[in-house]
């Protein structure tokens, strides 16, 4: 005896009040419901670009209707980090660590010009060009500095994929998330 079945032997009124207050979904949907609501970001910033993130959670700008009005001091209590401004050689390995210390599910969105390709400090000793060289981003975000609006919208892309995600696949993304370096931080060679 399957669901139509058992369904289809319903009176009306029982049918009408299951419908009424039972809710069929997927684990897959309540769990990306829950993730994807509470993106509680990591407050690091290094440059200018941090100046657009903290203004996003101003009550003009309101980053709270995403669910991340919280920004965490601490890798342990945060799942995403924004890798707002130019990150330097010496500052590497220090967001390294701490994005190493954020807990599964992580997500990292590269904020600004400086973070994606070094930007105007591009060829120099002492920053990192590419970001994606110290840690696996998720969202780039272009822009000199970009705009309170521009972190929404690649929180929204982010959001979208996390929507895409499924519980069947995690391992998957946890082993992808699990960066593996071909080098030391010290010795990150400058891409030009």
């Amino acid at each position: 005896m399957g669901f139509k079945d058992l369904w289809s032997n319903l009176n009306k009124g029982d049918q009408d009040h299951i419908e009424k207050n039972v809710l069929i979904s997927t684990i897959d949907e309540v769990y990306n419901w829950a993730k994807r609501n509470s993106i509680w970001p990591l407050s690091f910033a290094t440059a200018c670009c941090g100046i657009e993130m903290i203004s996003a959670s101003t009550p003009r700008y309101d980053i709270a209707r995403f669910g991340s009005e919280v920004f965490r001091a601490t890798p342990r209590q945060a799942d995403l980090m924004i890798l707002a401004g130019t990150v330097t050689k010496k500052m590497a390995p220090i967001v390294a660590l701490l994005y190493e210390q954020m807990p599964e599910p992580k997500y990292v969105i590269s904020m600004g010009n400086c973070t994606i390709t070094g930007g105007i400090f591009r060829g120099s000793p002492t920053v990192v060009d590419y970001m994606d060289q110290v840690v696996p981003v998720d969202v780039y975000l272009p822009g000199c500095p970009p705009t309170p609006e521009a972190l929404f919208h690649s929180i929204l892309k982010l959001r979208e994929k996390i929507s895409k995600e499924t519980i069947l696949t995690r391992g998957d993304r946890v082993g992808s998330h699990q960066f593996k370096r071909n080098k030391e931080l010290s010795e990150i060679e400058i891409r030009l």
